[in-house]
């Protein structure tokens, strides 16, 4: 698993870190600081209370856990997180209906609606907010394009995008065009736009008619106008899609509305949600972030819990989910994980 925090000293011993990672189990799944009483009774080791609160004393030392000022009890502080994510959670895949259910869901989807699928799947799994960058086109080139007559003016586009796959569109034109007319126009786009990427062509092609169109003959400036119709507009890079945003709300450290605002802020301009899932882009595996860790003050409550997805071996995007730094990781992770490579197997069954 490919994290992403600051390297940790060792705990004093082994079980400095048993007792550390049964206080974090405890405070995810409750919510309240774990005193020496509740950690001697389900620790399994036998410890007095006594014992118990001196090896907590080490792990605050440590910077490991804290004390709220209510309570004689301790919480884990972010390196706690971070060392409990990183050598001492137990993960726990999905198993038989629900890995089934993944699988199902995906495979089945649209194309067109497959990222908010993988989204509202995240979402519903982990009940925190799910989001899935869009797909990068960045190696989808065009190889021809050609054009067939249809009836009542409309044309029918088809193009040819690297080895296998083949986008058809149909086209509404002002005239009707022969057969012959239509080859010529082909050949023209192809030879003037042939290899270049799919994302980059519409500009090129509104680039050439406002340069070129007055010397341009008029099956020239026919096909150049066909070709804005075929050639769909660049999506935003990177853009996502998010589902569930209001699981986070009432969740502890979300609870606050004016925090909540700014966090929905940042998730509609998008701009630094981006920027930190970019970080996961190249990521081997599965990618987190706790509280500060994330570099963005408005995540100082939150987790990030993101994973690359690809296309063979072209990484496409990133998807993940957001909550509460107490979130249930060893599930959460392998959810992520799956749905990424879900979502991979999704993609590659489309071309």
């Amino acid at each position: 698993m490919a994290t992403s925090g600051p390297n940790l000293p060792e705990l004093p011993n082994e079980r400095a870190q048993h007792l550390l990672k049964v206080l974090v189990q405890r405070y995810i799944k409750e919510g309240q600081p774990v005193g020496s009483r509740t950690l001697a009774r389900d620790s399994g080791l036998d410890l007095s209370p006594a014992t118990i609160r001196n090896v907590l004393s080490d792990l605050e030392e440590l910077g490991f856990v804290k004390a709220p000022h209510t309570s004689a009890g301790r919480v884990p502080t972010i390196k706690g997180y971070r060392f409990f994510v990183d050598t001492l959670v137990k993960l726990r895949p999905p198993q038989g209906d629900e890995l089934k259910l993944v699988q199902e869901v995906l495979q089945s989807a649209e194309p067109q609606s497959l990222v908010q699928t993988a989204s509202n799947l995240l979402s519903s799994m982990t009940q925190l907010a799910g989001l899935v960058t869009l797909p990068r086109r960045v190696h989808t080139a065009l190889r021809q394009i050609e054009f067939l007559p249809l009836s009542d003016r409309r044309v029918l586009a088809i193009l040819v995008l690297n080895d296998r796959d083949v986008q058809n569109r149909i086209l509404h034109v002002h005239r009707d065009f022969s057969a012959d007319e239509l080859q010529r126009a082909g050949n023209y786009l192809t030879e003037q736009f042939g290899g270049r990427e799919l994302h980059t062509v519409r500009e090129s092609v509104l680039a050439e008619l406002r340069e070129t169109r007055a010397s341009m003959n008029d099956l020239m400036v026919d096909a150049i106008e066909m070709a804005q119709q075929a050639f769909p507009e660049q999506e935003p890079e990177g853009a996502f899609v998010m589902a569930g945003e209001t699981n986070l709300m009432g969740l502890e450290g979300l609870a606050d509305m004016e925090k909540l605002k700014r966090l929905f802020t940042a998730f509609s301009e998008q701009r630094d949600i981006l920027h930190l899932l970019d970080q996961s882009l190249h990521a081997p595996g599965v990618q987190i972030f706790i509280g500060q860790e994330s570099g963005y003050q408005l995540l100082d409550e939150c987790s990030v819990v993101a994973a690359p997805y690809l296309n063979d071996d072209d990484t496409m995007g990133v998807l993940g989910v957001i909550g509460p730094t107490r979130m249930a990781y060893e599930r959460v992770i392998p959810i992520v994980d799956l749905t990424a490579k879900q979502l991979a197997t999704a993609l590659k069954s489309r071309n």
